[in-house]
């Protein structure tokens, strides 16, 4: 393993897990391949832009041949996959856009990973896969998945079509599935990035229902770190569970995000819930740390992190916040219906 082809790799996880091989490995390259929809941003990576073990290509994995021709020109034996349409909110706007990446996409990638002989593929999941989870139990790889949103649904369907190559071809694949990451570079159309730069704002923080929901906030190294562990360690075929193995309360969450800014809670704002909201999602990290990996992060000390890092890069965030940001967020929210106490929710 030393060319890594890195879809989606201009986007959050996948910029963040750029920089940590590149750090760690000074022998790998890394090309990055992404179509820079609008949650990619190659500032992302600027500053990797001039290492020499480092290059760019813009593609759409859907597209077969250019697939198929960067693996060729860069000497490509592994791909980890980013590539996704990943916020559900807008799942439930255009799911055709997630079928098309998230389950197309992922079949383009494993055919020219199988055609052309690759030594590895690796699938990035998400928990949302498992779907809503009753309290007192979490998530273990072997569950059946069960998922509530188009974008969970397209995202079971490429880890499974992901382990069908395994069985039928014998492709040497593996999956990892995180939990809720937080960090440097995230499209702040995710809760926690919204609710940092809104409250820097002075706006109001949009929390769905009575915001009681509960969510593993991880910090986004800590995933490339288990990312990192899986390629070099984990079993072929094998699904590992990624995050802090905690979960807490999405007002929580709130709560923590408010007082590492100083910010009144006044700004909270209940509004009403999206369709379908699983409740809970809760994973198993035992078959992760038997690799030898830990979490560096619980879930406040990643969303303090998380905060202080949008505080210090208003340049990053502040362009972003205008043109199709505007436009999606007024979509969103603006005619949603705002409960008087979540508990209306």
């Amino acid at each position: 393993m030393k060319n890594i082809l890195v879809t989606g790799g201009a986007g959050f996880i996948g910029a963040n897990f750029v920089h940590h091989m590149l750090n760690k490995y000074p022998d790998y390259h890394i090309v990055v391949y992404d179509k820079l929809t609008y949650a990619a941003n190659l500032n992302n990576l600027a500053d990797v832009s001039d290492d020499p073990r480092y290059a760019f290509v813009r593609g759409d994995i859907c597209d077969p041949e250019r697939v198929e021709e960067t693996i060729k020109k860069y000497d490509i034996d592994t791909i980890v996959n980013f590539a996704a349409e990943s916020h559900v909110d807008r799942s439930i706007m255009n799911p055709d856009a997630f079928i098309k990446t998230d389950v197309y996409g992922t079949y383009v990638l494993l055919e020219a990973a199988r055609k052309l002989g690759l030594e590895r593929y690796h699938q990035i999941s998400t928990d949302e896969v498992y779907g809503h989870i009753p309290a007192g139990y979490s998530s273990v790889e072997t569950d059946p998945v069960a998922p509530r949103s188009p974008y969970a649904a397209s995202k079971a369907s490429a880890d499974l079509l992901v382990h069908s190559y395994f069985i039928t071809y014998n492709l040497p694949v593996t999956i990892t599935r995180g939990a809720n990451n937080i960090g440097p570079y995230q499209y702040p159309e995710k809760v926690v990035p919204l609710f940092v730069t809104n409250a820097l704002e002075g706006k109001p923080l949009p929390v769905y229902g009575d915001g009681r929901q509960m969510r593993d906030y991880q910090w986004v190294g800590d995933h490339c770190e288990g990312i990192d562990l899986v390629l070099h360690q984990g079993e072929m075929g094998e699904v590992y569970n990624v995050g802090t193995g905690q979960e807490i309360e999405n007002l929580r969450m709130v709560e923590i995000l408010l007082d590492e800014l100083g910010a009144s809670r006044d700004l909270i704002q209940f509004v009403e819930d999206r369709p379908g909201h699983d409740r809970r999602y809760s994973l198993n990290v035992d078959k992760l740390k038997s690799l030898g990996w830990q979490p560096q992060h619980d879930c406040e000390a990643a969303i303090r992190r998380t905060v202080r890092w949008y505080v210090e890069n208003e340049w990053w965030w502040r362009p972003i916040k205008e043109g199709e940001f505007r436009e999606y967020y007024e979509k969103q929210y603006g005619s949603r219906k705002v409960l008087k106490t979540g508990l209306d929710g």
